[in-house]
């Protein structure tokens, strides 16, 4: 089967549960949550990304021996991935998920992190798969969000906070609010701090 492709790249994951862990990430063409501050819209359309087959991008992420793979996107469930999760699991490769969770979910996974969205509800599949819930914060109404999210996935669930990169008061705003509720925690995109992909 084949994907439309992005980009696959080796670097290290940048938020949330697994910061700083050698990651290989296999980014999927194709997102309608179009959320205003997206730092990945060419991700958006779903036409005019190469396709490429399940084999060759197990194969670059075996070459690249990273500890985890991670597929992201867009809107990674937006495709059936079975196919690419089998051919990773049978390349002996941990397989992540980063997605919103909009679509039907698909897949075998040892962890998900599920970054819901308020302008596309996210599909009732996800909830009950989550491993990490991270909520991007610009204002007010998101942390109203992020608490009616963390209502329903499971208890074990890890539940983060990450502030909006071009909103600084976020920071802020999510500090006091952890202070407060020590269910939540802090996720920083900590590559861009870096200046890494």
């Amino acid at each position: 089967m084949d994907y439309p492709i992005v980009e696959t790249f080796h670097s290290v994951q940048g938020e949330g549960t697994w910061c700083g862990v050698n990651a290989f990430f296999i980014r999927l063409g194709g997102c309608a949550v179009h959320c205003p501050w997206c730092d990945q819209k060419e991700t958006w359309p779903l036409k005019g990304h190469p396709q490429q087959n399940v084999f060759k991008l197990a194969r670059a992420a075996k070459i690249a021996n990273p500890a985890i793979v991670i597929i992201t996107g867009g809107e990674p469930l937006m495709h059936d991935l079975n196919p690419l999760c089998g051919q990773l699991r049978q390349n002996g490769l941990r397989v992540h998920l980063e997605t919103a969770g909009a679509y039907p979910f698909s897949g075998v996974f040892d962890w998900v992190t599920f970054s819901p969205k308020r302008n596309k509800l996210p599909h009732r599949s996800i909830y009950e798969r989550v491993n990490e819930l991270k909520v991007v914060v610009e204002n007010d109404e998101d942390l109203q969000w992020a608490e009616e999210e963390g209502t329903k996935v499971p208890p074990t669930a890890l539940k983060y906070l990450q502030p909006e990169w071009h909103t600084p008061q976020s920071q802020e705003l999510i500090f006091n609010y952890v202070l407060h509720h020590p269910e939540w925690r802090i996720s920083l995109q900590t590559h861009k701090f870096m200046g890494v992909r």
